[in-house]
């Protein structure tokens, strides 16, 4: 293990430290801008139950606060999922689209939209369902023939299952055009207005994976050495990656049937973590990407709820607005 200079520590400390800057900010801002803005002293004072029944404590707790903790738990969910497929394949393209999750989830919120519209409720078990059938299918290819387990083996058998997924859902929106525009809020990426419910459902997933990325950390940093390496070390190379693979899974899939597909984030935090951070160590880069991505979806939502007030408009695109310049330069300076 590499010894950590006084420099060292300070930086990553740095970038904790502003990252839950932002997040804090970003909660702040959150829950006192909207159609109706609300002074953070009035925030503060219904968050400790100072305003009884008011209009304000009511709009603060019953709306604001539930779509807020939404954001931070997706946002964090998002961004660590990134970072341990990213460890795991030692690829830095790597995100939840890589092992089918997203295509899944997409698939599994069409179908019931579409072909069932009537049990519209069932929306998010069906994305998390499809979501994590996609996962298995890829790791059930990968894990066969001679490579199994490779880092080859399960992008490309990603980027097979994703495509059919993809088609099936193309098909399914050919089958029944006239209700396409239902599946149109799901594609983007929003945050829900029932928050609290879908929370309670989803929670355990959200709270397992994150245990499990946690649990990962070390056997991460072996892998980073090789495969070759982590087996002298006493690692199990296929094992590691398959447990990343189902921890990026769960989560992906429940952060997809609470808020949708969103884009990018899972793929450009933890880029941006290991490059503020000057390290690939996983006990910086996992728990620092939590915190970064659950600052940018809580920031983006913020600016999805207020740029055409009191229009609420999808967070997914602000994702992407937000992501694609990001990921550009980074490639630039890679480059």
């Amino acid at each position: 293990m590499v010894a950590l200079t006084p420099a060292t520590i300070a930086r990553r400390s740095a970038v904790i430290a502003a990252a839950l800057v932002a997040l804090l900010a970003a909660v702040g801002a959150s829950l006192a801008l909207g159609a109706v803005e609300i002074p953070l002293s009035t925030v503060i004072d219904a968050l400790f139950g100072d305003l009884a029944d008011s209009p304000q404590r009511k709009i603060v707790m019953d709306i604001r606060l539930p779509t807020t903790v939404e954001a931070v738990a997706v946002g964090a969910s998002l961004g660590v999922a990134g970072a341990v497929l990213q460890g795991a394949l030692a690829n830095p393209l790597a995100s939840p689209d890589v092992i089918g999750v997203t295509a899944g989830a997409g698939f599994g919120a069409t179908l019931i939209l579409l072909a069932f519209p009537g049990s519209v409720a069932l929306l998010p078990v069906g994305a998390m369902v499809f979501g994590l059938l996609a996962a298995a299918i890829v790791f059930a290819i990968a894990w066969s023939g001679r490579n199994r387990g490779g880092v080859a083996q399960v992008i490309l058998a990603g980027i097979a299952v994703a495509a059919l997924f993809g088609a099936a859902t193309t098909s399914l929106m050919t089958a029944f055009p006239d209700r396409v525009g239902s599946v149109v809020f799901f594609m983007a990426g929003g945050l829900t207005p029932n928050a609290w419910t879908d929370l309670e459902s989803f929670w355990p997933y959200f709270v397992g994976g994150l245990v499990l990325a946690l649990v990962l950390i070390r056997p991460l940093d072996r892998l980073a050495l090789g495969d070759d390496v982590a087996a002298s070390l006493g690692s199990r190379p296929q094992v590691i990656r398959l447990a990343a693979g189902l921890c990026a899974a769960v989560l992906a899939s429940a952060a997809a049937a609470l808020v949708g597909l969103l884009s990018f984030l899972g793929l450009v935090v933890p880029h941006v973590v290991r490059m503020a951070g000057g390290t690939s160590s996983h006990g910086f880069v996992i728990p620092a990407s939590a915190l970064a991505g659950a600052a940018l979806l809580t920031a983006g939502d913020v600016l999805a709820r207020n740029i055409a007030a009191p229009l609420v408009l999808p967070v997914g695109p602000f994702m992407v607005v937000l992501g694609v310049p990001l990921f550009l330069w980074l490639l630039r300076r890679a480059a």
